[in-house]
Parts: C-alpha cells; sequence; structure tokens
C-alpha cells in the first residue's frame, strides 16, 4: 500500500505538469498564428515517440524495476521542458517548429515511460485479487485525469499571467521536487522480473491483450480528434480567453477522472473478474458511440435546433464524458486481469503503445478535420472510431465463454 500511495503521488505530479505544457503549447502558438494542422503537427513526435517509450517502458520496468523508470520519465520531463524554455522568439517558423517537435518527442517519451511504470506497478503491489485491483486501478486513472485537468488549467493560467518561458520553469521546480522525493521514498528493486529476450516474444501478446490494444487505438483517437485542437480552437474562436478554455478543459476532464475512480461501483463485478466486466465494456461502448452519432445530427440540423452551436458542443462534451470514462476505466482495469503476473509491465507498455497509437492519430486528424471541415468534421472522424472500437469491444466477449483464454 505504501509504494502504491507514493507511485500514485510522484504520478500526479508529473500529470499536472503534463497538462499545463499541453495548454502552453497550445495556445503560445494558436495566440503566435499557427495554423490548426500545424498546432496538430507540435505534437506529432509527442505522440509517435510514446509508442516507443510504452514498448521500451515495459520492457525497461521489467529489467531495471519501477523506481528507475520513474526517475527516468521525471529527469526526461525536466530536460523537456528545459530545451523548450531555450526557445528564440527571434529564430523563423520552420526552425521554431522543429524545436518545440523535438521538445515534444522528449516530453512524450516521459510521460509514457512514466505511465507504463507507474501503471504495471498497480498489479505488482495489488494482494487482493480482481476486486481490489479494478478499484486500485480505478482510483489511479480516475486521479490522475483529474490531476491532468488541473494541468491545463494550470497552464493556462501560467501562461496569461507570468508567460510561457517562466512558467515552464515553474513546472521545472516542481518535478525536481517530485523526483527527489520519488528516489529516496521506493525501493531499488520494485518491480524487477524476468524481461523478454527477443523481440518476438516482446510482441507475442495473448489474444484478450491484442484485441484490448486494438480497440485503444480506437477510443482514444475518438477522443482527440476533436479534444486536442478542434475544440480548443473552436471555444477561443467563440470569444474564449485562453484561461477559460483552459478553465473548461479543467472542469471536464477532473469530472472524466472522477467518473473513472467511480467506475467499479457502476459496473456489476464477476468472481473471475471477466463475465459481467466484458458485457459491461460492450455495453458501454454502444452508449459512448451514440454521442458523437448525436451531436453530428444536431450540428447538421444548425438553425433547426433552438441552442447555439457552442452550446450543442458544450452539453455533448458533458454527456461524452460519463460513458468515455467508464469505458477508459473498464480497459484499463481489463488490460491488467489479462496481463501475465511475470511481465506485466510487457503487456501493460505493449497496450499502452497501441493506445499512443490512437492519440498520434487522432491528434493529427484533429487539426487535419477541423481545418479541412469545421468541428463537425472532428465529429465525423470521432464516430467513425468508435464504430471501429465497438466492433472490436465485441470481439472480447467470445473470451467470456472461457475466462482464462487470453491471459498470459
Amino acid at each position: 500500500m505504501y509504494n502504491y500511495l507514493v507511485i500514485t503521488a510522484s504520478y500526479w505530479g508529473f500529470t499536472l505538469t503534463d497538462g499545463a505544457l499541453r495548454t502552453l503549447v497550445l495556445f503560445h502558438f494558436f495566440k503566435l498564428g499557427y495554423s490548426p494542422f500545424t498546432l496538430a503537427f507540435l505534437f506529432l513526435l509527442y505522440e509517435a515517440a510514446g509508442i516507443i517509450a510504452n514498448l521500451a517502458g515495459g520492457w525497461l520496468a521489467s529489467r531495471f524495476g519501477i523506481r528507475r523508470m520513474l526517475v527516468l520519465g521525471i529527469g526526461l520531463q525536466i530536460g523537456g521542458l528545459l530545451f523548450l524554455s531555450l526557445l528564440n522568439p527571434a529564430w523563423g517558423a520552420a526552425v521554431s517548429v522543429i524545436w518545440v517537435v523535438a521538445a515534444q518527442g522528449v516530453a512524450g517519451v516521459a510521460k509514457d515511460i512514466t505511465k507504463t511504470a507507474s501503471k504495471s506497478a498497480i498489479k505488482i503491489t495489488s494482494v487482493d485479487g480482481n476486486n481490489q485491483l479494478f478499484r486500485w486501478v480505478a482510483w489511479f486513472t480516475g486521479s490522475k485525469n483529474a490531476t491532468k485537468g488541473i494541468g491545463f488549467f494550470v497552464g493556462g493560467l501560467l501562461l496569461t499571467t507570468v508567460g510561457f518561458k517562466s512558467a515552464l520553469w515553474l513546472l521545472v521546480a516542481l518535478l525536481v521536487v517530485i523526483l527527489v522525493a520519488c528516489f529516496m521514498a521506493l525501493p531499488a528493486g520494485l518491480g524487477v522480473s524476468n524481461a523478454s529476450k527477443s523481440v518476438k516474444e516482446l510482441f507475442s501478446k495473448s489474444t484478450g491483450v491484442n484485441i484490448l490494444a486494438g480497440a485503444r487505438i480506437f477510443m482514444f483517437g475518438a477522443r482527440d480528434v476533436w479534444f486536442v485542437v478542434g475544440l480548443p480552437v473552436f471555444l477561443y474562436s467563440a470569444g474564449w480567453d485562453f484561461w477559460a478554455v483552459g478553465g473548461f478543459l479543467a472542469a471536464w476532464t477532473i469530472a472524466y477522472g472522477a467518473v473513472q475512480a467511480l467506475a467499479p461501483a457502476l459496473v456489476s463485478r464477476s468472481p473471475d473478474g471477466l463475465r459481467r466486466e466484458l458485457p459491461a465494456a460492450c455495453l458501454w461502448i454502444v452508449v459512448l458511440t451514440f454521442v458523437p452519432a448525436v451531436l453530428l445530427l444536431l450540428l447538421e440540423l444548425g438553425e433547426a435546433v433552438p441552442l447555439e452551436r457552442e452550446t450543442i458542443v458544450i452539453i455533448s462534451l458533458l454527456v461524452f464524458g460519463l460513458p468515455f470514462a467508464v469505458n477508459s476505466s473498464l480497459h484499463s482495469y481489463l488490460i491488467l486481469a489479462y496481463a501475465g503476473s511475470r511481465k506485466a509491465a510487457e503487456d501493460v507498455g505493449f497496450y499502452y503503445a497501441a493506445n499512443a497509437g490512437g492519440r498520434l492519430i487522432g491528434t493529427l486528424l484533429s487539426g487535419f478535420l477541423y481545418q479541412a471541415a469545421g468541428l463537425s468534421g472532428c465529429i465525423a472522424g470521432s464516430l467513425l472510431m468508435l464504430a471501429i472500437c465497438s466492433l472490436l469491444t465485441f470481439g472480447l466477449l467470445r473470451l467470456a465463454d472461457d475466462p482464462l483464454d487470453g491471459r498470459s
């Protein structure tokens, strides 16, 4: 329990800086006149690096332990923030974009190494079977997202009050404190196990892990395709200030995290940890898919709907948050339920590499579709991705007849 609390607290602090960094970069460069697609491009390496970082992070955590990987991830985040703070306003647009993309790449590696190490540690420290595992995963994931929401607000507030460079330095100071505390509090050998000896072995996963990874790609792509660039730019273009947009995104993410933490109360539990949870995942993904479908219809009806477009989008986003949070929490639990105890970190890393792939696709499409077709284009992209995610999630139901099928 002590190690779980230390890891969770460390990840909270890290996630706060990660959320703040995203808001800082998005709004600072939007204010400088960058197009929506260019804004999406700034996050390209951040998301792409996460695919490799998750795979490598799982393997490294098994080989070198959780503490070393947490320290490495936090240290990389410090380096990325300092690197970004050296950006010179006098540089041309091309050099500036390359510099920011490189700094974001470092931050992406940092985030996913830290996340993989932290989430795999839950499997290792859980001692009371699937019931405790679901509660711990839900609390960890929900509280992490609430902290990230606070980070969105902090980023917008810092940009407004102290400016871009000073904000980065303040985040670095916070991370230095977290790094020292994490290194001193955690045992060196936590999570060390027999790592895979070949690439083939690393990618050889169970059926359950593979299907979940595929579903995760499209579920998080469906969120980010309108959340990363389209929604913030839409709200700002509607007349909102930076801190107001950051505050709204913060409030949504905090509420989303709270629902994630409460997800175990919304899902009927089963002794084997899968027989009821799998049908629940199918139900909630169908509910989620209906939200962008209805939103797209309302946007296309235009003046026939007695509400402003801005109001419709905000209400829909609030509705979207509930089933998305429950789905995310269920998936985070299921991957640990399917993960093998011997190489939990590697299975989790593989799964979150797919998660990073989904975010990468969603981020690029968010800028491209918003620039090409506005927010309606982003919502249409979200609907298509959720339809594919639903098909993959229903593929898990065949495992319900044999709950051990697909487990490592």
